[in-house]
């Protein structure tokens, strides 16, 4: 199933077709927006464009914008996932590398550009959805910080849908996960406008990081990059910079999952983070 087909087959939201093209696909400009005339106004200079690539999204290293008249100030990449136990899943998180293994896209030790408030509008995009009964049995996670691209400038995030060829062709989930991207859009710029949420970098905890879902769920938190507890020992100064300098809001807190990170990881992780001067906060904490 290409994701791209649902955005354009879909009976809520109209994409025409552009002059512009992108990886010699044709680029679609989605042409209204359902909401009330209050959020109309507020939006009225919003643009949104859907593109295809040719490559893998996460070997993605050249957008090539330059040969379109495209300006994006974020991207959503709509995606498959795969997991071993292909449990159905909607999936959002951002890119990166902590190893010097770039297998997977990106370059070793490297960070996307990100940002905390489009993460967290797409986690919560997916949660508010009132899925139907017949999704019932999909999750909602948000995933550790991993795989390509590293090298785009612009912040990027992956919605994804898992975890199996069966779940792929079901054409209703892939319009949630359309219909939750378009939500993202939104939910991130009233995010920004309204200026209430703080701003997290996490470590610890494992891929599906539980109890980062949760603070973010619960609070008036969101993070950008999550670093799991299998990766802490590869950090560094220079990626803690990274970490902060390529979130584009001002970092408030560094979020550690105490009890999803071992004592000998701890005295490795804290001694870096206290050369920064950001707080040190537990999951817990809040």
């Amino acid at each position: 199933m290409n994701l791209r087909n649902r955005f354009l087959s879909s009976k809520i939201y109209n994409f025409e077709e552009t002059q512009i093209s992108l990886h010699g696909n044709s680029v679609y400009k989605l042409m209204n927006f359902p909401l009330n005339i209050e959020k109309l106004n507020k939006f009225s200079k919003l643009e949104v464009f859907l593109g295809l690539t040719n490559e893998p999204l996460i070997f993605l290293n050249d957008l090539k914008l330059n040969e379109t008249r495209l300006n994006p100030d974020f991207l959503i990449f709509a995606s498959r996932h795969t997991s071993k136990t292909a449990q159905p899943a909607f999936l959002v998180h951002t890119t990166g590398n902590w190893t010097n293994n770039a297998d997977f896209g990106g370059d070793p030790q490297d960070l996307s550009v990100a940002s905390a408030l489009l993460l967290k509008a797409g986690f919560m995009s997916l949660l508010e959805k009132d899925f139907s009964l017949s999704l019932s049995d999909f999750t909602i996670e948000i995933e550790v910080t991993h795989h390509g691209p590293t090298v785009l400038k612009v912040p990027l995030i992956f919605i994804e849908l898992g975890s199996s060829k069966t779940e792929w062709e079901i054409s209703e989930a892939g319009e949630s996960v359309a219909n939750a991207i378009i939500s993202t859009i939104v939910k991130f710029l009233d995010y920004r406008n309204s200026k209430n949420q703080e701003i997290g970098l996490g470590f610890g905890g494992t891929h599906y990081a539980p109890n980062f879902h949760r603070l973010i769920e619960n609070n008036d938190i969101a993070m950008s990059f999550i670093c799991p507890k299998y990766y802490i020992k590869e950090l560094n100064v220079e990626l803690i910079y990274k970490m902060v300098n390529n979130t584009i809001e001002p970092v408030d807190y560094f979020i550690i999952d105490w009890k999803g990170t071992n004592s000998e990881d701890k005295k490795h992780l804290i001694p870096i983070l206290e050369e920064f001067e950001i707080p040190i906060r537990k999951t817990k904490d809040f």
